[in-house]
């Protein structure tokens, strides 16, 4: 697939139904005292395929096993307000540094970054082919073409939503716009056995396996960046959060260790997720 955004020197501008998280355990083989961490994550980098290539690793290095449930960034975020785990790993950069800002953690960490990428079918009904995403959902309103949506408060979510107030205004997106409440995955199944358009995080696009007829129609815009960070959860919040060893992994994933296994993760020979951790 060609890409007309080059995401090594791009820089950015400035199954989950409502109310069922869907958790994935990513256990590695270990001892039976082996300590873990909880993270709270989002279904791209679990359903990219990342996390199956990056824990093993940091068990490697750390001998601590990841828990990981992902869930959208929202939802990931609601967890860790409740204590329910140690550490996020997610793509809201406005809604993290609301978190932040709340003092539910005490430091931020960009970790690697992608972009989103609109999907549809390859005739393309509404004419959205090119490089803007806000004309593109314009096109889509205008024609009144299916549009499948998370709609679960995901990063993906909260990115899509932006687009579309651009586009067409707050609460405009057409008589055909669909929310699923559901992850990255199957919402690219929806949008696959209907022929709709979706907004997908590239990661998980590259991993899908069900891709039917859809291709990517919109790419290269520098508003499609989308960014990931890291945080601790505060234990000054919640006092039984394992903070020490939610930093181990922060330390790690953030370190040149831990970025060369992040950008060494491909599929089909394309690098899914760009480090960008910065000291």
């Amino acid at each position: 697939m060609n890409r007309s955004l080059n995401l090594k020197s791009f820089r950015p501008a400035a199954l989950v139904n409502k109310g069922l998280a869907a958790i994935i355990l990513i256990a590695f083989v270990g001892g039976a005292s082996a300590q873990s961490i909880t993270m709270a994550s989002t279904t791209s980098t679990e359903q990219s395929g990342l996390f199956s290539h990056l824990l093993p690793a940091f068990k490697q290095a750390s001998g601590l096993d990841v828990k990981v449930v992902a869930v959208g960034t929202g939802q990931a975020l609601d967890m860790a307000r409740r204590g329910d785990a140690d550490v996020l790993f997610v793509h809201d950069q406005a809604a993290e540094q609301k978190f932040l800002a709340d003092g539910w953690a005490t430091q931020r960490y960009p970790v690697m970054y992608n972009d989103f990428v609109l999907i549809g079918p390859p005739a393309d009904p509404a004419g959205t082919r090119g490089k803007d995403i806000v004309a593109a959902l314009g096109k889509i309103a205008a024609a009144n073409a299916e549009f499948i949506s998370r709609g679960d408060k995901s990063g993906t979510h909260a990115a899509e939503l932006r687009y579309w107030k651009m586009a067409v205004g707050e609460g405009g997106k057409g008589g055909a716009y669909k929310e699923c409440g559901c992850g990255m995955g199957p919402a690219l199944n929806i949008a696959a056995s209907s022929g709709a358009y979706v907004l997908a995080d590239r990661g998980t696009w590259l991993n899908f396996k069900n891709r039917a007829a859809l291709a990517v129609l919109v790419e290269g815009d520098t508003r499609l960046f989308n960014q990931y960070g890291v945080m601790v959860v505060n234990p000054a919040r919640h006092p039984h959060v394992k903070a020490g060893d939610a930093q181990k992994f922060v330390d790690w994933v953030i370190s040149p260790s831990g970025q060369t296994t992040i950008a060494q993760y491909k599929v089909g020979g394309e690098q899914l997720f760009f480090p960008n951790a910065k000291p």
